[in-house]
């Protein structure tokens, strides 16, 4: 079909290792990250509508590791320059860092990208996950790293 909408709603039914095949480097948008639109030519739209990012980034961490062979395997949308201006606080940043350090058990670095710059990576991306988030500067993007094979 020309121009049809490339939707799955399959995230939190697949099992495990479709996960870590799907989703690289996931990428996790808030409710007002323009999902549709980056994904119209490029990744998978991923619904999980109604579900908040710190949530399912635990969920995640338990499954994939992050690349620990980079500075900063979790990138954060910087904010714009008038709301640093205005001191806007992103809360939701020291939930993600708190996440993401309790699952790697130790101090993760996280990055910050460019606005614009963001929005580029995430047509990159493979998928991008359009969740309920509604806290500002919400969206994060995660490098994973090697799943350890069972001994």
């Amino acid at each position: 079909m020309v121009g049809a909408k490339r939707t799955r709603k399959f995230w939190l039914k697949m099992p495990p290792r479709s996960l870590e095949m799907a989703l690289p480097r996931p990428f996790l948008a808030d409710a007002n990250f323009p999902s549709s639109s980056i994904c119209q030519n490029g990744p998978i739209e991923v619904r999980a509508d109604g579900h908040g990012i710190p949530a399912l980034l635990e969920a995640i961490l338990k499954l994939l590791p992050l690349d620990m062979y980079v500075d900063s395997p979790a990138i954060l949308m910087e904010l714009v320059q008038s709301d640093k201006a205005r001191g806007l606080e992103t809360p939701v940043w020291t939930e993600y860092q708190k996440l993401i350090n309790e699952a790697e058990s130790k101090e993760i670095k996280m990055a910050q990208m460019e606005r614009f710059a963001y929005y580029e990576r995430a047509k990159k991306a493979y998928a991008v996950v359009a969740t309920g988030e509604t806290a500002l500067y919400g969206n994060l993007i995660l490098k994973k790293g090697v799943i350890a094979g069972q001994e």
